[in-house]
């Protein structure tokens, strides 16, 4: 099966060529066919699946087909996400695939000047990225109504949930048109959710690509037994053995990802790190350099782990591995994406023991272990 067989119009075929696809992932193949017939859908799907084209490409077909002679037109799709890496990430999409459509879409976030912004929710747009505290900051300044809204995404709804969000989802679901088509994406789906989702959607087509505890197969995944106070050692000794030009390392903490950055630099590698604490400025210019390959090891915490989508990335660390196991499963999922092999590798101390037989329970799988001595 290639795109053309998915009934996509020939403008946003024309941008799916350009950006080198052919064939459409098993989210793609299901999604966008039940999108285009209107129908409202269920994605239980990881990142690295290609979801974000299975929304976006659907809906920007729709606008199009559907275009009025009206000048003023409202925001017709409203995309909701959890944190500003991955609202860009989705804004940039959008972009791409609607560059011969002439459909208008901008984001919207916190942490920087809403001006710009506003500007350009008054020269009007057919789709809006949103995450949640400034989409109902400026609706409750009066510059955005979601009366047209036609096409509703709720991505990534499980880490919304993680970020303390669903107060505000449950605010702005009740700002909603009744009659929509709703796209509702999650990589795990806690009771919580599922009761959203049931007052949500109107008998969904549900599509589930992995089972929701299992790992990306093509991802070769090994943890290292080590000392905590001679991680930092270990991760430059891999780093220094390995010709691998992007490397994708996880700190529990910011604190503890800085302080990365600086051990880094003493032995000569070049990193930076992107987490809560940085200007948004400071995090794109750093996410700029790490995919255009400036810089070659990025550290992390998870609230970029989401929102970084960095093609066929060859290595992820996890320097610390996180309290939560399904945590471990997004982050590993930024390597081996779309079928390219990669690898994940653990650094587990003593204290950490129990959180890796946690992430063992819920991939079902027992990873290859070394004990690391310095």
């Amino acid at each position: 099966m290639t795109f053309k067989d998915l009934n996509i119009t020939e403008s946003i075929l024309k941008a799916i060529e350009e950006k080198g696809y052919t064939v459409p992932t098993a989210i793609q193949e299901k999604a966008i066919p039940a999108a285009l017939a209107g129908r409202d859908v269920l994605g239980c799907a990881q990142t690295g699946t290609g979801k974000t084209a299975s929304f976006a490409i659907p809906i920007i077909q729709q606008i199009v087909q559907n275009k009025t002679s009206v000048k003023r037109r409202g925001i017709k799709a409203l995309i909701l996400t959890p944190t500003r890496e991955l609202a860009l990430q989705i804004n940039e999409c959008i972009g791409d695939y609607s560059k011969y459509t002439g459909v208008r879409y901008g984001v919207i976030f916190g942490g920087v000047n809403q001006n710009p912004q506003v500007d350009m929710l008054r020269r009007g747009v057919d789709i809006l990225v949103a995450t949640p505290g400034r989409l109902l900051d400026l609706m409750n300044q009066g510059y955005i109504r979601l009366d047209d809204i036609q096409y509703f995404v709720l991505d990534e709804a499980d880490r919304m949930l993680d970020m303390g969000f669903i107060h505000d989802i449950k605010r702005l679901l009740l700002k909603l048109p009744k009659e929509k088509q709703t796209l509702f994406f999650s990589a795990t789906m806690p009771d919580v959710l599922v009761s959203i989702m049931n007052s949500l959607l109107k008998n969904p087509v549900k599509i589930s690509v992995t089972p929701k505890s299992s790992t990306v197969s093509a991802i070769e995944q090994k943890v290292y037994f080590v000392e905590k106070k001679e991680k930092s050692q270990l991760l430059i000794s891999i780093l220094q053995q390995s010709d691998v030009q992007s490397v994708l390392v996880f700190s529990r903490t910011k604190h503890n990802a800085d302080k990365i950055v600086k051990v880094l630099s003493k032995a000569g590698i070049g990193s930076q790190a992107i987490h809560g604490n940085k200007s948004q400025s400071a995090r794109q210019t750093a996410l700029g350099n790490f995919k255009s390959g400036k810089t070659r090891v990025m550290i992390a915490t998870d609230i970029a782990s989401r929102g970084i989508d960095i093609n066929e990335l060859p290595l992820v660390i996890n320097y610390d591995l996180p309290e939560v196991p399904e945590t471990y499963v997004h982050r590993i999922g930024r390597t081996g994406r779309a079928g390219h092999a990669g690898t994940a590798l653990s650094f587990c101390s003593q204290e950490e023991r129990k959180l890796m037989n946690d992430i063992q329970k819920l991939t079902g799988k027992k990873l290859n272990s070394t004990n690391y001595v310095l």
